[in-house]
């Protein structure tokens, strides 16, 4: 059974950081792209970063390029999202989610290319 568990999330001031990691189970995802993505509550969900399954070629959203870097380890089948200068619109549930195809050139900001999802981690920003 495939599990995606994302850990790190918190309360923080304006300007700070922090660092989400997301450890998946059940399988190998060393072939396949992942990403992060957010909601905020009353908003539809967003696209924050990708990363592809080969060179780890990275993609983000305009609201966060520059503050947010995505890595992963594939040895340790893990994801991370590191967070910095956040400001209180970063405020919102983080998911990590695993793209539905293998070995796709480049990481997409399309939910429904994603099939695989963690249960979310609250980040909230305080002004």
């Amino acid at each position: 059974q495939v599990q995606l568990v994302e850990s790190g999330g918190g309360l923080v001031q304006a300007g700070g950081s922090l660092r989400l990691s997301c450890a998946a189970s059940g399988r190998t995802f060393s072939s396949y792209n992942m990403a992060w993505f957010r909601q905020a509550p009353g908003k539809e969900r967003e696209f924050v970063a990708a990363i592809s399954w080969s060179s780890g070629g990275t993609y983000y959203g305009d609201s966060v390029k520059g503050r947010f870097t995505i890595s992963r380890d594939t040895a340790k089948n893990t994801v991370y999202l590191q967070m910095n200068s956040l400001k209180p619109e970063d405020t919102a549930v983080y998911y990590c989610a695993v793209d539905r195809s293998p070995f796709r050139s480049s990481g997409t900001k399309r939910e429904d290319q994603y099939n695989y999802w963690g249960q979310g981690t609250q980040v909230t920003v305080s002004s």
